[in-house]
């Protein structure tokens, strides 16, 4: 979306902005009269509407009306937009397709954070997150199940990773083509960890709570086909292997996936009522935890150095969250070391 700032002097009451690809999207701006007004406004339109309206005669018939028109072009020059300044960061995104890693990366993109995607097939790409300037979204054809996928330059420049591969705990239609837990979760996890180069500033890896209980009810019924023991695995040898890492085990996934959607609607997901965050440590949290949760608490862990080399379980019950807001997820993450 481009964003445009124009100034004009308009003796009218208030002004109406129009989106003209979608009409029924409009906004008031008050204002004095004759006054200079600046106008920043975004919309998926090249073009929008500002309305100078006059409020003088209200009652009669022609109480609103068009007294002004200023039409804004949206500047398509990089000079001119107004966007989020580039991150020096490479995220490498596994499992990007998923109903997590869609969530990821879309929020990377918006905060302007390049990113590369190891995908099976790379036209989910174009098909999730539209067509992307390279520079900003890269997409590499790969398999962390077949070792010898994952050539070294796939990961030339990365910085940072996350891992949020996963299948289904019970036989399903997604463990076509040996696509099970021990291939998803153990093989594919080993494959990419023993790739990475050693300059990888952070590995984030989404597991799964009960990984460390799955020979207790109710896990062990979860793990009847070897989940929770598969993706213990995985997390084993990542914490062994010397590379900072951070370990998200959410609670059992609700919100999406997003697999049919593009990344506008992405853009748009929320947690609902379930915004607010609980982060444990020890695995001894049980409850849900919203994918909208645990993709931003993947991007939140990247950086932090409190989570270095740290495991969270985290779940998302009803109230306000931390959205965003870097300093309350450190917070957050800081309170479960406590507990």
């Amino acid at each position: 979306m481009a964003s445009t700032i124009a100034t004009a002097t308009i003796p009218f009451s208030f002004l109406k902005i129009q989106c003209l690809s979608q009409p029924q999207l409009f906004t008031r701006i008050p204002v004095a009269s004759s006054s200079s007004v600046a106008l920043t406004w975004s919309c998926d339109s090249k073009r929008v509407h500002a309305n100078a309206v006059s409020t003088e005669r209200e009652g009669s018939q022609n109480a609103v009306s068009d007294k002004e028109l200023v039409e804004i072009r949206s500047s398509e020059s990089k000079e001119n937009r107004q966007s989020t300044p580039a991150s020096s960061k490479l995220v490498l995104v596994v499992g990007g397709s998923g109903g997590v890693g869609q969530l990821v990366v879309a929020s990377l993109l918006q905060r302007n954070v390049k990113s590369r995607l190891i995908l099976r097939d790379p036209e989910k790409a174009t098909a999730l997150f539209g067509k992307q300037d390279g520079d900003k979204l890269q997409v590499v054809k790969g398999d962390t199940r077949k070792q010898e996928d994952l050539d070294p330059s796939m990961f030339e420049g990365v910085t940072h990773v996350i891992c949020c591969t996963g299948t289904t705990a019970f036989p399903s239609r997604r463990w076509d083509d040996d696509n099970t837990p021990e291939r998803v979760d153990w093989v594919g996890v080993k494959n990419l960890v023993s790739a990475l180069p050693s300059s990888v500033k952070r590995v984030v890896l989404v597991s799964s709570i009960g990984v460390t209980k799955s020979n207790e009810l109710p896990w062990s019924i979860m793990n009847l086909f070897g989940v929770l023991k598969y993706k213990k695995m995985g997390e084993d040898f990542l914490r062994s292997s010397g590379i900072p890492f951070t370990i998200i085990r959410p609670g059992r996934l609700t919100d999406g996936p997003y697999t049919s959607y593009d990344l506008n609607t992405l853009l748009k997901a929320t947690a609902g009522e379930r915004r607010a965050v609980l982060i444990g440590q020890g695995d001894k949290l049980v409850g849900e935890a919203s994918r909208i949760i645990v993709a931003e608490a993947c991007i939140q862990a990247l950086d932090l150095e409190v989570t270095k080399n740290q495991v969270y379980e985290v779940n998302s019950v009803e109230g306000e969250g931390p959205g965003t807001d870097a300093q309350k997820w450190q917070e957050l993450f800081e309170g479960a070391h406590s507990q």
